[in-house]
């Protein structure tokens, strides 16, 4: 029922769902992902338009009436799910730089098309790196990767999606980025799990480790990755490589981070 709060069993199924889940949802969502194309259920990676929708539609995987960023069959397994847990995953979160002077050089149309582009471009590379797509907010990008769908090797997922979405961006051309960019990237304990009423019911993420990650994808320059050492050392980067510690606004402890940039 919506407004409940959720319970023991509730957040032992989550637990073991987003931690050991079932094969079949990482076999269907990694041949969906490669059926053209867009868009997307941000859960499943289902597509919805394309040779592959009608197959789709069969089997249930169509937009849902109540929230069209999810299959049908994903909005229902939520609604069906209230509640979550707590978990150890990775967060990705990417800012595109210089937003408002872009706006305010450009038309509005001609600045929708290239967001449009930008989230067309996030959302294949977070696929393709086993991830899910928690949510866009104006010109940033939230992502997630937890054991359900990535095993163990979360932080490296999410790292090698960071490095993929700048590169995917032009921060790897000689003529340099087509939309200039940072990123943020985060491991640790994140609550994960359906919110929302049965009208309208959401997967997202909460905790002290995704406003970490936000503020890091915030104070990331243009090509640069900010990546936490507990996400560095659980992804297996070489200890040799430069930190710095940062004071990020709002948070009391300075945050020690490597710095990884993508440039030509």
């Amino acid at each position: 029922m919506s407004g409940q709060p959720s319970t023991e069993a509730d957040a032992a199924f989550w637990r073991d769902f987003l931690t050991r889940g079932h094969g079949r949802e990482r076999n269907g969502r990694r041949v969906f992902r490669h059926i053209p194309h867009g868009p997307r259920c941000k859960l499943c990676a289902a597509p919805f338009a394309g040779v592959g929708a009608p197959l789709m539609r069969m089997i249930g995987k169509r937009p849902s009436d109540r929230n069209p960023t999810m299959c049908a069959s994903c909005f229902t397994f939520l609604s069906q799910h209230h509640g979550g847990a707590e978990v150890d995953c990775t967060l990705l979160f990417a800012d595109i730089r210089g937003s408002t002077g872009m706006a305010e050089r450009i038309s509005a149309t001609s600045f929708r098309d290239l967001i449009d582009r930008f989230y067309g471009v996030a959302t294949n590379v977070v696929f393709d790196h086993d991830g899910a797509v928690d949510k866009f907010v104006g010109d940033e990008l939230v992502a997630m990767f937890f054991p359900l769908l990535t095993g163990d090797a979360h932080a490296a997922r999410g790292i090698e999606a960071a490095q993929a979405l700048l590169r995917a961006t032009g921060h790897g051309d000689v003529g340099g980025p087509w939309l200039p960019m940072g990123a943020g990237v985060n491991t640790g304990a994140t609550w994960i799990g359906a919110v929302g009423d049965a009208a309208h019911r959401e997967l997202t993420i909460l905790g002290d480790a995704v406003n970490t990650t936000a503020r890091l994808a915030s104070t990331a320059a243009a090509g640069e990755i900010l990546v936490t050492i507990a996400a560095a050392s659980a992804a297996g980067l070489s200890p040799s490589l430069g930190r710095q510690s940062l004071r990020l606004k709002g948070k009391d402890q300075a945050t020690d981070v490597v710095v990884l940039r993508v440039a030509p």
